[in-house]
């Protein structure tokens, strides 16, 4: 179902493969399964799903309410439907790194990334933060490598000591993170250039770089993390942002006056949406499913 080709263990190499190639990768969030289909139509490289974004979709701020099940069942229903491998944020690990793992892997996740924050954490761009050790952060880690079956599989660290013990302190973590057996590190809260070419000097492992919105960081262009010498780029909340201010504006424009057809131009049209769900192809299962014309669903008519 869904017309995926490719299983877990091919993503997870397509992923290794790629880090291989010297290009950043380009991997946008997806709030949904349905975003993460137009994530792979566009062209980009991965599917990142972020941990901020599940719970603000159930109506939480980020600050580690959301559960092992609640994350890892999103994640499932996203993965599924894309050939592209995904990323997902799992905050501090839940309650046990090694269940954690075991999940992810076996619903078939590409890679996670575990930051060193207390449990009750919060948005890496906010002030206040509070980390653990860096001895219980190695530990974590070693204990989520521990638990992965496929070596493909990627351990990412993150690092919020930026902002609370500065960029010197956050690199020491970041080298213990390396040692403990991280592949990938996600340091964050990075401001400007100086920050993100020091880093990448001092580590040299795969560097992420978040370039989440109205945060401490400097949007950059991705071509320019590439020169900086970072492999992958994140939009994590990017696309929740866009689909929650045209939902607002919509749903404030009919409220206002009684009817939608002034923002019609600003919805996905029918025709649009079976396309992307690929509906037509569902009649290779059953000739009754696509038994309709979809001319006229491309646009709209006042009645």
């Amino acid at each position: 179902m869904h017309f995926v080709e490719k299983e877990p263990s091919q993503k997870r190499l397509d992923f290794d493969q790629k880090l291989k190639s010297n290009k950043i990768l380009r991997v946008p969030g997806a709030y949904n399964p349905l975003t993460a289909k137009l994530i792979e139509e566009i062209g980009y490289d991965a599917v990142y799903v972020s941990g901020g974004v599940m719970a603000n979709d159930l109506g939480f701020p980020d600050i580690g309410l959301t559960t092992l099940q609640d994350v890892s069942t999103r994640s499932y229903l996203i993965s599924r439907v894309t050939n592209l491998p995904t990323i997902v944020d799992i905050d501090t690990g839940f309650k046990s790194c090694k269940e954690t793992i075991e999940t992810f892997e076996e619903f078939g996740i590409t890679g996670v990334h575990l930051e060193d924050q207390i449990e009750r954490k919060r948005c890496g761009h906010l002030d206040n933060k509070e980390l653990i050790s860096t001895e219980a952060m190695v530990k974590k880690i070693k204990e989520c490598v521990k638990a992965k079956k496929d070596q493909n599989f990627k351990i990412i660290a993150r690092s919020d000591a930026k902002s609370v013990e500065g960029i010197n302190k956050m690199i020491e973590r970041c080298k213990a993170y390396i040692d403990a057996g991280a592949e990938i590190i996600f340091p964050e809260a990075l401001q400007d250039e100086k920050d993100f070419e020091k880093v990448r000097k001092e580590l040299s492992v795969y560097l992420l770089a978040n370039m989440t919105e109205f945060g401490k960081s400097k949007l950059f262009n991705y071509k320019e993390l590439e020169n900086f010498g970072y492999n992958i780029v994140i939009y994590p909340v990017t696309t929740q942002r866009l689909a929650m201010k045209n939902v607002e504006d919509g749903l404030r424009d009919i409220y206002a006056n009684g009817h939608q057809n002034n923002i019609i131009d600003k919805m996905q049209t029918r025709k649009r949406l079976y396309e992307l769900v690929d509906y037509e192809k569902y009649n290779e299962l059953d000739e009754k499913i696509y038994n309709f014309s979809s001319e006229g669903h491309e646009w709209w008519v006042t009645i």
